[in-house]
């Protein structure tokens, strides 16, 4: 039997916990017991991550006293410490994971190089892609869908704040609709940020799925794969 392939994008300021900064170490501990719920589940799992918590290079060039190539290098180092910290937290909690930078790093991590990554992911690894593409001017959310292009994986999870999709800010407005599924069309068309519309449109390219989903809620990872489609928004 086919094993499911997936990637799951985390932001970085996911992993800032309360703190809005920095890396929490409980934050790390849920995670790497979501993914290994995936991975005892027979789930090859890759994990991109961002780098927001750190630095953004849009916001470290926004006065103009670092240039935008530079500020984007910068997040993507950013993206190289938070991988190496859900590295350590997926084989603190038993799992073998292996770090794979789009930016040559060698003593950190290995460099990405398709086939290798693809062989970690058959031997039952963790594969958490950092560096986000290597190229100044595109977000860690087209790296995602990038990297799931490559891999073949069936489906891009986006793990946020919320349990999917809204009309609008459901923390503002208690009005707010659950968009349960959409087409990219409608995302980008209606300027919905599920992800960046470059993402979207490469995942559009692609056929790949991107699933919206709340990271907090324990389980829900794995009830999502296993085709639960209550707890999510799906665009597709």
């Amino acid at each position: 039997m086919t094993k499911k392939r997936v990637l799951v994008k985390f932001s970085g300021e996911a992993l800032a916990g309360v703190n809005g900064y920095g890396i929490d170490t409980q934050i790390l501990h849920f995670i790497s017991g979501e993914i290994k719920a995936l991975i005892d589940g027979n789930i090859e799992v890759a994990v991109v991550i961002g780098g927001g918590n750190i630095i953004r290079g849009v916001t470290a060039a926004a006065d103009g006293v670092i240039k935008r190539t530079s500020g984007d290098y910068m997040g993507m180092l950013a993206t190289a410490i938070n991988g190496i910290a859900l590295q350590e937290a997926f084989e603190h909690n038993g799992m073998d994971a292996r770090l794979v930078s789009a930016i040559d790093m060698q003593e950190i991590g290995e460099p990405f190089i398709i086939r290798r990554a693809k062989r970690h992911l058959e031997k039952g690894r963790v594969v958490v892609f950092a560096g986000g593409t290597g190229n100044p001017y595109f977000t860690t959310d087209t790296a995602a869908t990038l990297r799931a292009s490559e891999i073949g994986a069936e489906m891009i999870i986006k793990a946020t704040k919320v349990d999917g999709v809204y009309d609008k800010d459901p923390n503002k407005f208690d009005d707010a609709v659950k968009l349960n599924s959409l087409s990219y069309d409608d995302a980008l068309s209606e300027h919905i940020k599920v992800m960046d519309d470059t993402s979207i449109a490469l995942a559009k390219d692609n056929g790949l799925p991107i699933i919206v989903c709340n990271m907090f809620e324990k389980g829900n990872l794995l009830e999502i794969v296993n085709g639960n489609r209550e707890l999510c928004s799906i665009v597709e």
